[in-house]
């Protein structure tokens, strides 16, 4: 939905509904979209957010038919695509090791194959007046960055890519853009971390060098397209379990001009104040299929852990006064889920700044954990789910 005002188009992911190939995403998106759209935005335009598996990619960019279909469904409901998920690889819902969902990185051909496939299939479906984004992953798992040959590699990975995109409008006219996810535990955490990345290997002379020789155009011209066509997402919600300032992290990206091609709004899990009692309610959460990375508050340090049972662990030998903030995203709508909290006045901070600096055309709610949340907090369906987090997103903005 449009929020107007140029604070940019409002929608939500569908990596909440099945969708590990192309038939179970053509399914959600013909079922539920439609229900969502009919209930917060009736008459206007509806900007999609798809997420489309390395299979469902395939697929689509394969098959013209497939995407003749997708296109004729969206111009016949008044939707149109305005970016797509492509961060997990694979299935989603069905990973046995869950960091796995971050494999392959940046490193590997099928990351790169698999991007590049991504922006035909977005340059073929949306309309002119659209400038799309890929959601991609944070280029790999902080404990398999084990030097300098690893993150050169990122780069190079991610210029290739970039020297796609250019060479992309150059034959289409479309403009898509590479937009990476920073996500606790992995290569890309913090928001200084992101930073100097973006800094000191994308956008150098020597990235740049990289990059005017893949796509054939002079050095001057790569300057302008790295930051053109590649940027990032901040989520909410990562930037919250890491205990960010949300306003300073974002006034950072700023002042170091990397654009953020899409502002997520998510929400995740706080405990404040940890007790065993509450140490007993969180492990239905931790026998999820859903990435728990805990980040702990302890004697003014902060403390990672991969999963919420090592951080169970750290409590059994040592139980004190601690905060625990956990990656699982959880309803923006609610800031009390009970015996614990949420990080929804990060969002709140979040809305503020955007409202009065808009930093990205495209917002988006991500919340996929609706069918492991206790039943206490089942009010409804999914539909009613996703447009009660629509709805009050647009209530901060309005």
């Amino acid at each position: 939905m449009d929020l107007g005002k140029g604070l940019g188009h409002l929608t939500y992911s569908t990596l909440v509904h099945p969708g590990d190939t192309w038939d179970d995403m053509w399914t959600s998106l013909t079922t539920y979209v439609p229900q969502v759209q009919k209930r917060v935005s009736p008459k206007d335009p509806f900007g999609v957010s798809l997420r489309l598996s390395n299979a469902s990619a395939a697929t689509l960019v394969k098959s013209k038919p497939e995407r003749d279909k997708l296109k004729k469904f969206l111009a016949d409901n008044n939707m149109y695509l305005y970016t797509v998920n492509a961060f997990p690889y694979g299935p989603f819902k069905n990973t046995i090791v869950k960091e796995q969902v971050y494999e392959p990185d940046w490193r590997s051909e099928e990351r790169t194959q698999y991007t590049i496939n991504v922006a035909e299939i977005l340059a073929d479906v949306v309309p002119e007046s659209i400038q799309p984004s890929i959601q991609s992953a944070p280029l790999g798992f902080k404990p398999n960055v084990t030097g300098k040959a690893v993150i050169d590699s990122y780069t190079e990975h991610v210029m290739r890519v970039a020297s796609h995109l250019i060479k992309l409008e150059q034959r289409t006219g479309r403009v898509v853009t590479l937009a990476l996810e920073p996500e606790p535990f992995c290569f890309l955490e913090t928001t200084d971390e992101t930073v100097d990345y973006f800094t000191n290997h994308l956008y150098t002379g020597k990235s740049a060098e990289m990059l005017a020789k893949f796509a054939n155009i002079p050095i001057a011209d790569a300057i302008l397209g790295q930051r053109k066509f590649v940027g990032t997402v901040f989520d909410i919600c990562h930037q919250a379990v890491v205990y960010e300032d949300i306003p300073v992290s974002l006034q950072k990206l700023v002042d170091a001009g990397i654009p953020i091609f899409k502002l997520q709004e998510a929400a995740a899990m706080r405990i404040p104040n940890v007790t065993q009692k509450i140490v007993d309610t969180l492990k239905r959460y931790a026998k999820t299929i859903y990435l728990t990375q805990t980040v702990e508050k302890k004697d003014g340090k902060l403390n990672r852990f991969l999963n919420l049972e090592d951080a169970f662990k750290a409590w059994e030998s040592d139980p004190g006064p601690r905060e625990w903030r956990t990656h699982f995203h959880v309803p923006v709508f609610l800031d009390d889920l009970g015996e614990f909290g949420t990080t929804r006045f990060a969002i709140e901070d979040a809305l503020k700044f955007h409202k009065q600096k808009p930093l990205s055309r495209q917002l988006e709610i991500e919340t996929y954990t609706w069918d492991v949340l206790p039943d206490h907090l089942k009010t409804g369906d999914i539909v009613d789910y996703v447009c009660r987090e629509l709805e009050w997103v647009r209530g901060q903005l309005q």
